[in-house]
Parts: C-alpha cells; sequence; structure tokens
C-alpha cells in the first residue's frame, strides 16, 4: 500500500503565501520593469503590473483561507471537553484534530490528501524519525487487527520509525497481541483525551463520565474501584464492569 501526496499547495503555511504575494507584487511592479529596454517597456510595460497585482491577489486569497484553516484547526483542538466532543466531529475534523495535536507536540505534520478511510493520514517527522498515523474509524467502538496488521504492512515498506492507530474507541484483544513487540502505538480513546489536554493551549474543564471510559480489554464500561491489596490500597482506578471474567484497567485521574 502506496503512501498518499496530498498537494503541495494544501501544505504551504499562510505565511509563505503573503511573503509571496509581496514578492510578487514588488518583482512585476519595480524589478521587471527596470530590467525590460525602452522598446519592451512601451509595448508591455504597462502590463506587467497588472499582471504582478493579479498574482499577488491570488496569492493573498490563499494566505487568508491557510490563515483560516489554522485558526479553525487551533479552535477545534482548544474547544474539546471530553470524548463526547471528539465523537461528534466529522471524520476530516477528526484527523485535523490529530494532526494539530502533534504539531504542539513539536512534530512537522504533513497531511496526505482527503478520504474517509485507507492508507495513511498523517505522516510526522521529528529528527531522524519518520511516524505514519492511521486515524480510524473516529465513531467505531472497537478497531480491529486487521486496521492494525495493514498500517504495519505499510510501516514496514516506507522504512518509518514507528506506526501509529488512534480512535476514539478502543482496540480488541488481538489488535493489541498484534502490536506487542511491534513499532506500534496504539491509541484508544482514554489516550487520545490525554494527549489532547497535554497541548490544548486553553485549558477546557475535561467532562469525563463513566459511560465514556471503555475497557481496553473488552470494551464494556468501566466503573470507579478502589484497590485493597498490593502497593496502590486504598487508591482509586477504573475497572470493568465484566470482573472478574475481564480484568481490564485503567488509572483513575480525580
Amino acid at each position: 500500500m502506496a503512501l498518499r501526496n496530498r498537494t503541495i499547495f494544501a501544505m504551504i503555511p499562510w505565511w509563505a503565501y503573503l511573503t509571496m504575494a509581496i514578492l510578487a507584487y514588488l518583482v512585476f511592479h519595480y524589478l521587471v520593469p527596470s530590467l525590460m529596454s525602452p522598446s519592451s517597456f512601451r509595448l508591455i510595460g504597462h502590463a506587467v503590473p497588472l499582471l504582478g497585482s493579479f498574482i499577488s491577489l491570488i496569492l493573498l486569497l490563499c494566505a487568508a483561507l491557510m490563515a483560516f484553516d489554522a485558526f479553525r484547526r487551533r479552535s477545534l483542538l482548544d474547544n474539546q471537553n471530553g470524548i463526547d466532543s471528539t465523537r461528534s466531529i466529522s471524520w476530516k475534523e477528526f484527523e485535523d484534530l490529530v494532526a494539530e495535536a502533534y504539531k504542539r507536540k513539536g512534530y512537522m505534520v504533513t497531511e496526505t490528501p482527503f478520504g474517509a478511510d485507507g492508507g495513511v493520514d498523517i505522516i510526522l517527522k521529528k529528527g531522524t524519525e519518520k511516524i505514519l498515523v492511521q486515524c480510524k474509524q473516529w465513531k467505531m467502538k472497537k478497531v480491529g487487527v486487521k486496521v492494525v496488521r495493514e498500517l504495519y504492512g505499510v510501516v514496514i515498506a516506507e522504512g518509518a520509525s514507528e506506526g501509529v492507530v488512534i480512535s476514539s474507541g478502543i482496540f480488541t484483544q488481538e489488535a493489541r497481541t498484534f502490536a506487542r513487540g511491534k513499532p506500534l502505538e496504539l491509541i484508544d480513546g482514554a489516550g487520545l483525551l490525554k494527549m489532547i489536554t497535554e497541548v490544548q493551549r486553553r485549558q477546557m474543564p475535561v467532562k469525563t463520565k463513566a459511560k465514556d471510559i471503555l475497557c481496553p480489554l473488552c470494551g464494556n464500561s468501566m466503573v470507579i474501584r478502589t484497590a485493597k491489596k498490593g502497593n496502590h490500597v486504598g487508591d482509586k482506578f477504573w475497572g470493568c464492569t465484566s470482573f472478574p471474567k475481564c480484568r481490564g484497567t485503567r488509572p483513575y485521574n480525580a
């Protein structure tokens, strides 16, 4: 499975478009006319500044669109206040949310073309690291091993450092077993929420409800329990409602 390449125009930041617009204006209004011979200037001299103005206007429009998109992404991330909000957005917004979160973690982020599924959605780079990210089914309760296996194949084929599958749901036990010991990271809904709160610029009150906490092993709901033995006696934790059949747990952050 080959990586998809995003159009270069969507990868250019707004400030680069603004810079190009200013340069285009200066080049066509001052530099080009100064280099033209008198005869050439008489023929097309007046058209050169008009062309420069047209090019500058197009570039300024692109800068405005990119600036608005950057603002939208920042707002999307900063306004998240719980797993409900991440599950209510569209698949494209979900990918934008993940991309913005990784950008704030210091990664150089490259997004692939728009598409609801398939392929690699985001490519992360930091130093010598190259990480492939798959944002899979933002409303899917369970992500199976097929998705994880396919991403692993792409990681090997592309020579990437690691692969990440991220979802607002959970992963099946088979998927987790397959990922164990491989350069793969599986981020479920709880992990996603933790990542969001770590990078938000304005901390929103995170609304964590019991129904949002799903068992990482079986996907059932969880309840708050208190450890009665071991090194963490008295500490609270999330325990699966299917205990003792399922012994899935999550840390409790009061």
